[in-house]
């Protein structure tokens, strides 16, 4: 029988990412851009992890033999005390860019205390596993790291272009697809994720 993984999100990049790293454990990986008039809910929680489960219930809510993958992830700066956290994606208030999120995050680091080498950082992500609308299993991954004063590279999305990861001269704006995907936060838990699908597999 095909086993289906829903990735609750319409970001292609995350899908993308998900989609080559569990290949060999599901026959399909798709996610809410291929089912028109799905809505994430509303992520009202404090932490990835809340916000993670909040997002996988609800996209699996009557999905029957449909196994849900949700994550909620960030960046955590610690001179702005772990901020933008959960509201990395609306730092700049509901509906803004990440271009805008990034000025932000550029203006408030821009003061004298906040020098380049003390602007460390981290990228977190929590992710959500449900079927029939059950939790099943939660993993965490981080990359730890620091925040650029200005921006570096053009790929990836979100604040990549603005942070160099523990061992990298490079942002992950820089970075190759490949070497990202390897270290990135998503792909740590995503490591653990898998680790468990081949424990129940086995």
């Amino acid at each position: 029988m095909s086993r289906k993984l829903l990735v609750a999100t319409h970001n292609s990049h995350k899908t993308s990412e998900i989609r080559e790293i569990l290949a060999d454990h599901f026959d399909e990986v798709c996610d809410l851009a291929d089912e028109p008039g799905a809505v994430p809910p509303e992520e009202t929680g404090t932490t990835f992890a809340e916000n993670s489960a909040i997002k996988a219930l609800a996209v699996g809510g009557g999905r029957e033999g449909v196994w849900v993958l949700a994550d909620d992830s960030g960046l955590e700066v610690d001179a702005l005390g772990g901020a933008p956290g959960v509201f990395s994606a609306r730092y700049s208030g509901e509906g803004a860019s990440d271009a805008d999120n990034r000025a932000r995050l550029l203006a408030e680091l821009a003061c004298p205390e906040h020098a380049e080498s003390a602007r460390t950082a981290r990228f977190r992500c929590v992710l959500s596993l449900a079927r029939d609308g059950e939790m099943v299993a939660q993993f965490d991954g981080a990359v730890e790291g620091r925040i650029l004063a200005g921006e570096r590279g053009c790929g990836g999305f979100g604040y990549d272009s603005l942070f160099v990861p523990e061992g990298f001269e490079e942002s992950f704006g820089e970075l190759p697809e490949s070497v990202k995907n390897a270290i990135s936060h998503r792909a740590r838990a995503l490591a653990k994720l898998r680790e468990w699908l081949a424990a129940e597999a086995g």
